[in-house]
């Protein structure tokens, strides 16, 4: 799955330098011309980071930043603040209101770039693995294979994508909502009792006889990799 980016601006000559940009070097961008779409598409479908300019119709890019820390879903989205204001104390206003990086117009696309990636290396590390370990399991990013202590387990497109979602963040526990969101996207044919399914599925591939459970049901809340063994490791390589 490629990271999700949202941009935040209203100069279309900028967004389509972004979104440029952003899917040459692998992103997948979305746009919102001002805050309170930009608040929308967050609830509706949380990006992975939002690029953010400062000055925006209607709800500034600072008070967008504050609403998003303020909200225990969000609290921890990356934010990069994108601004013509080059003043020091612009900068720490910013950083001041939440914002992870602060970048001044004009910039350079391959600078930009690479505070995306850093940013994004540092609030969700998992998303530069090539592999993923909880417990017993290991994904391969890379070769697209699950095993769990060694044996082979076979999941299809759609099961490897869910297990990978919650080996990123083990011990997390996903609402249905939001497993449909970032598993299957904006197909709005799909129910979140479809969710329930797919888990089953993934619990049957990957408990074999005498195995753990490694999914955690959490009654009215949804789902996390979280067994019931208190001394399950986690990694990301």
């Amino acid at each position: 799955m490629k990271p999700r980016i949202l941009i935040v601006e209203d100069d279309p000559a900028i967004v389509e330098l972004l979104r440029y940009n952003l899917d040459k070097a692998g992103f997948d961008p979305a746009v919102a011309e001002d805050g309170d779409e930009a608040l929308l598409m967050v609830a509706e479908h949380r990006p992975d980071l939002i690029l953010l300019d400062w000055m925006l119709p209607r709800t500034s890019g600072i008070e967008v930043c504050r609403r998003l820390r303020r909200q225990a879903e969000t609290r921890d989205l990356p934010v990069i603040m994108l601004t013509a204001r080059g003043e020091e104390g612009d900068k720490v206003r910013g950083l001041d209101n939440g914002a992870d990086d602060y970048i001044t117009k004009p910039f350079s696309p391959n600078e930009l770039i690479s505070r995306v990636h850093a940013v994004i290396r540092r609030n969700r590390p998992a998303l530069g693995a090539t592999e993923l370990r909880f417990a017993d399991l290991v994904m391969d990013l890379v070769a697209y294979r699950v095993s769990r202590d060694g044996r082979l387990v076979h999941l299809g497109p759609t099961e490897f994508r869910l297990l990978r979602r919650l080996m990123e963040h083990p011990r997390r526990v996903f609402s249905r909502e939001r497993l449909l969101d970032s598993v299957w996207g904006q197909d709005g044919d799909v129910e979140p009792r479809t969710v329930d399914v797919y888990i089953w599925r993934l619990r049957k591939a990957l408990n074999g006889a005498g195995e753990s459970d490694l999914i955690r049901t959490v009654r009215e809340a949804g789902y996390a990799l979280d067994p019931d063994d208190a001394g399950a490791a986690s990694s990301a390589r």
